[in-house]
């Protein structure tokens, strides 16, 4: 018995022509975006420009993936918050080895048209401040020092800093597990518990070694933000006014999550 022949769809492959590669990328946008301000341009500023345009797109994914996460610990889930950790921790381990691509830019090179970025800082990315809100280091003060806001990104940021952050999904993770998350002593008690029998609470423990694994790959790109800033500038002011690597330097031991690191030396 024979059977009928499909209609043959042209939807997919270039016989469709509904949508192009390009078209689904906005590629003529967003190839247009490097444009330098040095003139004539430096050779090196196109790596500069890309490379920081390239970190504030993961920057986007990271947020995604963090704030799917949190929403999840908020309504009690374990396994698919930890599925978002676990991306997040692929797409920092680029975030810290794309720092080699800034390396082969000579100091001298760089001078040619860094005073062209002052006062445009990567101190002033709201969406890495983003990430330090809603993954539990949330500083008020930061949006007083934050010089040049547009009104968005202003609202973006005090968003962040009243909503809930990782932590408080994962305290509420705990608490629906039946663990008294009230105060720090309290806190501790439940993570030796868990701790201590990770065959009973294997998917606590692993979230909170997810976690963990965040704050390090973050404390990570700080260290190798701080040599790749040295290497440039040496001990010279940052362009936005900062202490440039002084302040870096200063960042490196910052933590999401203390508590989970001062755990180890309670075990």
């Amino acid at each position: 018995m024979s059977h009928p022949t499909p209609a043959y769809d042209p939807r997919f492959g270039e016989q469709g022509g509904l949508l192009t590669y390009s078209d689904y990328l906005r590629l003529t946008d967003l190839l247009a975006a490097q444009v330098p301000e040095s003139d004539p341009a430096s050779h090196d500023e196109l790596l500069f420009i890309t490379i920081h345009q390239v970190y504030e797109l993961w920057f986007k994914l990271l947020l995604s993936e963090l704030t799917d996460a949190r929403d999840r610990l908020l309504a009690g889930e374990t396994y698919l918050p930890r599925i978002r950790l676990e991306r997040c921790h692929v797409v920092e381990r680029v975030l810290i080895g794309q720092v080699d691509v800034i390396d082969t830019m000579t100091p001298q090179d760089f001078l040619v048209f860094r005073t062209k970025l002052a006062p445009a800082s990567g101190f002033q990315s709201v969406q890495f401040r983003e990430i330090e809100f809603l993954s539990g280091l949330k500083d008020p003060d930061f949006l007083r020092r934050f010089r040049g806001l547009a009104a968005p990104e202003r609202e973006r940021l005090e968003r962040r800093l009243a909503e809930p952050s990782l932590w408080d999904g994962f305290l509420a993770v705990l608490d629906r597990a039946g663990f008294d998350v009230a105060t720090a002593e309290a806190r501790f008690a439940a993570y030796a518990t868990i701790a201590a029998d990770r065959e009973r609470y294997g998917p606590l423990w692993d979230l909170a070694e997810a976690l963990v694994a965040h704050d390090q790959a973050f404390s990570l790109w700080r260290a190798r933000h701080v040599l790749m800033a040295e290497r440039q500038i040496g001990t010279k002011p940052g362009t936005g006014g900062s202490a440039g690597g002084a302040y870096l330097r200063s960042r490196v031991e910052t933590r999401f999550y203390p508590e989970l690191w001062e755990l180890r030396s309670r075990l």
